[in-house]
């Protein structure tokens, strides 16, 4: 194999700024003056030039020192990316990858840019080893896969690079690994200076109570895919998009391979260019797809988990959050993927459906990182969680539902000043809920003309539903999410059998 399939063509050399520069002089103030096997993580915002920074760093490493610089990342496309970026800078690198099994040549390479499995398993194999290592450098640190590499670069100083220096798993916290955290440019003060693009976000209200937390703290593939596939759901998601971002190129995330086709689905059938894309999407496909969407100035990428790193299509004007996380590092990785500023691109829309900002900030917010890397665990711990969100929601029906109840009149209840009323009576707390069933039989009632029909459109009253249901707990006190999921159950298998009565009364 030639050296051409090692290193990429040549990414011309990026001007550096004086935030840029700023920082790198910091960086080597601890390079030069700290212990050979320091550990120090750098953070700067997604689109601050995170990979033009730390090729700078091992540009003027090599001219000061005579050791080896190996640069490690988590994905293939991360790699060829940063050997393009370093040729850029002058810096001779050679990829190591699936293919490579020794390093006979290793004398004529100063740099060397890896996966962190494919340089793990050729360490493990003791066939490969990278001599005079004084400089070790982990792009997106924020992974914990690179930890099992720490162990073989124990004389060199480690520099761990990324957006969010919290952990990937909070039960081993980056401070476990690294001495120091050096904090770059905040989001707004790259906004300010005309580095980023700036965010409009619009958040719209969504029950997430039925989602479950996986092992790996994060909504489940399933529960969000039942979720956000439903109508309701894809009504919302098609209503923000024609409401806030009809026209612009726009990427939405999903969390389920499921859901994104189901998006593909709705969008194609409501005349909208969308393509879908996931990690089973063959290489020339995605190839195709990419260069669809950077050609195609109104275009939809649907997408699953696989854009969010790696991935740079300045012209995105419109970011869709059609799904939920827990995850901080996801949500500023997802809406970077809009940041990127253009000489006729100064701003850029966000579409919140997963009540992310309402959990995390906005994107610009300010952050403290100094204490989330000191006290992740503190950090975690308060983020506000589902149920205390959606006691503030104040639910309003969409128009295209609002549609579907035309004959209706009486389409709102205050569960608060009703459960005061039931409460003053000494009455049953669930009459309230007694209450909100009968009118909302009666809409569905109201509005058809055969049974089948009326249960049918009582499914469209989902995220009213929920949101009564979420009041009246509140009003209860503290309650188990069993008991929420129960109550939710329960009040739709009683709507159902309360359509019937209505109907039988109505019509008989």
């Amino acid at each position: 194999m030639s050296q051409k399939d090692f290193i990429p063509e040549t990414e011309d050399k990026k001007e550096l700024y004086g935030y840029q520069k700023g920082d790198i002089d910091k960086i080597f103030e601890r390079l030069d003056n700290a212990r050979n096997d320091y550990h120090l993580l750098y953070q700067l915002p997604t689109g601050g030039g995170k990979t033009v920074i730390f090729s700078e760093i091992v540009r003027r490493y090599l001219s000061q020192h005579n050791k080896k610089v190996v640069v490690l990342t988590h994905r293939i496309e991360l790699c060829k990316q940063t050997s393009k970026m370093l040729k850029g800078f002058d810096v001779k690198n050679k990829i190591i990858n699936s293919t490579i099994k020794e390093l006979p040549d290793q004398d004529e390479y100063s740099c060397f840019v890896a996966m962190v499995e494919t340089l793990k398993n050729r360490l493990n194999d003791e066939k490969l080893m990278i001599d005079n290592v004084g400089l070790v450098i982990i792009d997106e640190a924020h992974y914990n896969s690179f930890r099992k590499l720490f162990s073989s670069f124990k004389n060199a100083f480690i520099l761990g690079v990324t957006a969010t220096p919290l952990s990937s798993n909070i039960k081993l916290p980056m401070h476990n690994n690294y001495d120091e955290l050096i904090v770059g440019d905040t989001i707004q003060s790259l906004i300010d200076k005309g580095f980023l693009a700036k965010a409009t976000t619009y958040s719209y209200d969504v029950g997430l109570t039925s989602l479950k937390v996986g092992i790996n703290g994060d909504y489940t593939v399933k529960s969000s895919d039942d979720l956000y596939m439903n109508m309701v759901m894809q009504e919302k998601l098609l209503h923000s998009y024609t409401e806030k971002s009809l026209g612009k190129k726009t990427l939405i995330f999903n969390n389920g391979i499921n859901t994104s086709l189901y998006v593909y689905e709705t969008f194609r059938e409501a005349g909208f260019e969308i393509r879908h894309l996931d990690n089973t999407t063959s290489v020339e496909d995605r190839k195709d797809i990419l260069h669809w969407f950077k050609k195609t100035p109104d275009a939809i990428l649907t997408s699953v988990g696989i854009l969010t790193t790696g991935f740079d299509e300045p012209t995105v004007e419109s970011i869709i959050l059609n799904r939920a996380t827990k995850s901080l590092t996801l949500y500023f990785q997802m809406i970077g993927r809009g940041s990127r500023k253009l000489p006729h691109k100064n701003n850029f829309t966000v579409i919140d459906l997963g009540n992310n900002a309402i959990r995390f900030g906005l994107w610009n917010d300010s952050i403290d990182w100094q204490h989330i890397f000191r006290s992740p665990e503190y950090y975690l711990e308060n983020l506000r969680d589902d149920v205390e969100i959606e006691t503030h929601f104040k639910y309003v029906m969409p128009d295209a539902i609002r549609k579907m109840f035309a004959n209706s009149t009486d389409i709102t209840i205050d569960i608060d000043e009703e459960f005061k009323k039931v409460i003053a009576r000494n009455q049953r707390s669930k009459e309230v809920l007694e209450k909100s069933i009968n009118q909302h039989a009666v809409m569905c009632v109201e509005n058809t003309s055969e049974l089948n029909q009326a249960r049918m459109l009582s499914k469209l009253l989902s995220d009213d539903i929920e949101s009564r249901v979420v009041q009246y707990v509140r009003c209860l006190g503290k309650t188990s999410k069993n008991y929420r999921e129960w109550l939710m159950e329960d009040y739709k298998t009683k709507l159902s059998l309360a359509i019937g009565k209505k109907f039988r009364e109505l019509n008989f």
